[in-house]
């Protein structure tokens, strides 16, 4: 990278041999999370063909990306928000805690609050909707691999006051114990009871009686009521 007068970092292209792209210390790498095949094809042709990015690993599912994303290290992850197994933030948490110099852009199809401030907590440089186009895409992951935050600064200070004063109470979940409430937090995101057990280190069994405990409690009979239910309220 080189300093441009005005104190910018400005990735160089790196340079190329017969046609094959040499990894030059100026070539921003990157791993791709989404369980979909076809997004991770398209997102690796799009930021190859920059010349200077590229794609030093992938995955399909949050746990293995856990796991292979610190032994890649890249300058950028990019997450997929939501996955059958987890989510692109835990992953994101999970990551950084092994090593903090990895930068993380979660890329997603939902335009969740509450996403949006998990993935601050977790430390992610950016979060972004998948209808961005590919340039901007493109300019996202240099911003955030040049050390940059795509957060807006004042959503950042919103989330710092909400750990310090915490989330308000709504009147429908004053009955609920800190743990049911989590719980109803991961029913709304489309979780199952058992991925709801694996992230709590709960068994299903007991995912289950808290669940019944908390239509019970809310007055619902269905877990899909508790999901909607929860979406409107945890914003």
């Amino acid at each position: 990278m080189t300093d441009t007068p005005a104190g910018l970092w400005r990735w160089r292209p790196p340079a190329r041999y017969n046609g094959i792209v040499e990894k030059s210390p100026d070539t921003i790498r990157v791993y791709l999370l989404d369980d979909h095949e076809v997004v991770r094809r398209g997102l690796k042709e799009l930021l190859e063909a920059e010349g200077d990015i590229v794609v030093v690993g992938e995955s399909a599912s949050a746990k293995e990306a856990a796991r292979r994303i610190p032994a890649t290290r890249p300058h950028v992850a990019v997450l997929d928000g939501r996955l059958p197994d987890g989510s692109g933030i835990e992953v994101c948490r999970e990551a950084r805690a092994v090593d903090s110099t990895i930068s993380a852009l979660i890329l997603t199809s939902y335009d969740d609050d509450e996403a949006l401030f998990a993935a601050i907590m977790a430390g992610a440089s950016g979060y972004v909707l998948k209808q961005i186009s590919g340039t901007d895409l493109i300019d996202a992951v240099r911003r955030v691999a040049a050390g940059q935050s795509l957060l807006d600064p004042a959503l950042t200070q919103r989330v710092l006051e909400r750990v310090r004063s915490g989330p308000p109470q709504q009147a429908e979940l004053k009955e609920l114990t800190e743990q049911e409430r989590k719980i109803l937090a991961l029913i709304a995101e489309g979780m199952t009871n058992r991925q709801i057990g694996e992230q709590l280190y709960l068994a299903e069994k007991t995912i289950k009686n808290y669940v019944s405990s908390i239509l019970s409690k809310l007055g619902l009979e269905r877990r899909t009521q508790a999901a909607v239910l929860a979406s409107k309220l945890l914003r």
